[in-house]
């Protein structure tokens, strides 16, 4: 078992624990991004129990991934082992080493970066499926599959259509860190920063451990910033260009999607996507945006009142927005990049999506800290263009509840506390008045506030936020 301090991931901990303790055989698929910590997790929960283990090599050929699979095989049993002629080979002699290792704890196998082996025709997935159909379903064994490529995983394994189907038994989805989980990591590395910085960091990098390992104490959030995304050394100054190589294969067409959807703060509907991207309208483009979402690139919602040709995607990578909006522009390496980057409307703007982006990945937080976590809600975000004679209105969150109630949100990322002007509570009123006009909603409507710090009440918030939040809202555990 690794040494570092597994943090979060309770759920996810207690499906792998019950896998292990359950009387049948399972199959377990652990998806997620790369980078986001699923062989870390596996490792720390299964890692004594593991009997074989192989992890297959990026754009290693079907002949490559066999020596690979020997190396894995003489490493479990202590012996050189000879490289097998075909994967169905390769799983008969799985089958014959796993025999010899029969005892009292039931016998764990874990294929990682599972797309990388199960090349093109090589003969895999079938293998596999000999495997677990013709030996494996009657042992005591977990079977651990592991991939980044989650739409692949998807599609060719938790769907598959033959030997396979329906053979999944338990799935893990494995997303970024939480801000919550986010602090818990840093201070797990003697790593203490203020909500304010933490959240700064997560704008820039998600909740992605790997990249968060970067982190050092001692420096706040435009230093670590400074030096991870524009030194020459920086670990993502140059990680766009091979994250989505590594995920996708014709990676160029996914990425011309995310740099479209880069280009605007509302986000864009298929059309428009497709006419910024320069791509086909097919089902190759569908696909695509299939695979962007499952990997968590991207995300899609309806706005409020819109079902039928309403779609919008967004980019909700944080990483990627912020290297096609500052990293990739800045090709000199001058001193103190982002101190002076973040001093400029671009950084406003940008800082403005980016932590609407965090409060949408924090709804859950957000009901909790309103007392509604039980009750049934959607999210939403609604427009409505202006007309001659009244100004266009956008809301950035409104939570369409089943108790017959609709919070609107404005967010607003300042860096001190914030405190409502008089025409700004004007301003508020008014997107209220055309929202129940434009919907003719029968719902209860309350305005709410979400800042990095907490409202400053006055005379002009009193009686027209219900319910501010803050930073320390979307931290809660």
């Amino acid at each position: 078992m690794t040494n570092a301090k597994l943090i979060g991931r309770k759920e996810e901990q207690a499906i792998l624990k019950a896998a292990l303790s359950s009387d049948e055989a399972e199959m377990v698929a652990v998806i997620g991004r790369r980078r986001v910590g699923k062989t870390f997790l596996i490792k720390n929960v299964l890692a004594e129990y593991i009997d074989f283990e192989i992890t297959g090599i990026q754009n290693m050929p079907r002949k490559g991934q066999l020596r690979n699979f020997a190396y894995a095989l003489s490493e479990a049993s202590g012996k050189k082992e000879a490289v097998p002629e075909d994967w169905f080979s390769a799983f008969v002699r799985l089958i014959e080493l796993l025999k010899t290792k029969v005892g009292k704890d039931k016998q764990v196998v874990f294929f990682d970066e599972l797309p990388w082996l199960a090349t093109t025709r090589s003969g895999f997935l079938q293998g596999l499926s000999f495997f677990w159909n013709s030996w494996a379903v009657n042992q005591r064994i977990v079977v651990v599959i592991c991939g980044s490529a989650a739409s692949w995983m998807i599609q060719k394994v938790v769907n598959h259509k033959g030997g396979l189907h329906n053979r999944i038994t338990k799935l893990i989805q494995l997303y970024p860190f939480t801000l919550a989980e986010t602090e818990a990591y840093l201070v797990s590395r003697n790593i203490h920063l203020n909500r304010y910085h933490t959240t700064q960091l997560y704008m820039a990098m998600g909740g992605i451990p790997h990249y968060l390992k970067e982190i050092k104490a001692g420096e706040g959030a435009v230093q670590n910033i400074n030096r991870i995304c524009f030194s020459p050394t920086g670990l993502l100054r140059k990680e766009f260009t091979r994250l989505y190589a590594s995920l996708f294969s014709n990676s160029e067409r996914h990425v011309a999607i995310i740099r479209a959807l880069a280009t605007t703060w509302s986000g864009l509907n298929r059309s428009e996507i497709i006419k910024q991207s320069k791509l086909s309208d097919g089902g190759g483009t569908k696909r695509i945006l299939e695979e962007l979402e499952q990997s968590g690139f991207i995300s899609r919602h309806y706005p409020f009142g819109k079902k039928k040709n309403g779609l919008i995607y967004r980019l909700t990578d944080e990483y990627s927005l912020f290297y096609l909006k500052f990293i990739e522009p800045k090709n000199n390496l001058e001193t103190e990049v982002w101190q002076k980057l973040s001093q400029t409307q671009t950084y406003k703007s940008w800082s403005g999506y980016a932590f609407e982006g965090i409060c949408l990945k924090h709804v859950a937080e957000i009901k909790k800290a309103l007392s509604i976590g039980g009750v049934y809600a959607e999210t939403h975000t609604f427009y409505q263009k202006g007309t001659a004679t009244q100004k266009g209105v956008q809301i950035d969150l409104l939570i369409d509840r089943n108790d017959q109630v609709i919070n609107l949100f404005e967010i607003k990322f300042y860096n001190a506390p914030f405190e409502i002007s008089k025409s700004y509570a004007v301003e508020l009123r008014t997107k209220l008045g055309v929202f129940q006009q434009a919907t003719k909603t029968r719902k209860q409507v309350f305005i709410n506030l979400l800042s990095p710090f907490p409202l400053v009440p006055n005379k002009h918030s009193v009686g027209l936020v219900d319910k501010a939040l803050s930073l320390d809202d979307l931290f809660a555990d």
